[in-house]
């Protein structure tokens, strides 16, 4: 996984109400953590995230113009280094597979408590794929059911690398789980766990996690 920065975690806020935008940086407002920019709109955003290249970037998704999955896709290749993380209304499924498929590392809802936010921007930092409960589990629901990903084909190049057992964790890892919840529900220790994450990155050439659910995805 990719080491986290030296210093304050960098973040910029991207929302078109000034209030939402106080309550945010109010809500994260911590030792660690350093609010370096905010913008109102996604094309002020794109602008400014260029410029001052944020570790973890905080993106409703409504926004006046260009909207913040738009921002997402034009933003992901241009700056790898910075976490997007969706923080909006909607519960629309949709719109949260979009938004990974696109390249966020987050996912959550403005109906979260300060100190979750600020742990999203912290889980977010050290490369974790940063979901809400509920959106986890409505992931995993898709995945399994809806059929975003299929059992492996022959020529599909992730089986191919991965043993049938890393395919179960790489699913489970795309789905938001923890590293304790995946332990938990393969009957597996944290600590195997965390081995199969490692081998798991390494085979596919990812760098964290966010990369190996984002290839996991688009297959």
């Amino acid at each position: 996984m990719t080491a986290p920065s030296v210093g304050p975690i960098r973040v910029m806020i991207v929302d078109d109400h000034v209030l939402l935008r106080n309550a945010v940086r109010e809500a994260i407002s911590a030792p660690d953590v350093e609010v370096v920019a905010e913008a109102a709109t996604a094309e002020d955003a794109l602008r400014i995230a260029v410029e001052v290249r944020p570790d973890v970037l905080l993106l409703d998704i409504k926004l006046p113009g260009m909207e913040g999955l738009e921002l997402v896709r034009e933003l992901a290749p241009t700056l790898p280094g910075t976490r997007v993380v969706m923080l909006t209304v909607s519960t629309s499924e949709r719109d949260l597979e979009a938004a990974i498929r696109y390249g966020a590392a987050g996912y959550i809802t403005k109906d979260v408590t300060a100190e979750s936010l600020l742990g999203a921007v912290r889980s977010a930092h050290r490369g974790e794929l940063v979901l809400d409960p509920a959106k986890a589990a409505g992931l995993v629901r898709h995945l399994v059911s809806a059929g975003t990903r299929g059992p492996a084909a022959p020529g599909d190049p992730i089986s191919a690398v991965l043993s049938p057992r890393e395919l179960d964790i790489l699913r489970l890892v795309a789905s938001g789980l923890t590293d304790r919840e995946i332990a938990e529900a393969c009957r597996i220790s944290v600590r195997t766990v965390e081995t199969h994450v490692g081998a798991i990155l390494r085979k596919l050439g990812v760098r964290n996690r966010v990369e190996a659910a984002r290839r996991y995805l688009e297959v």
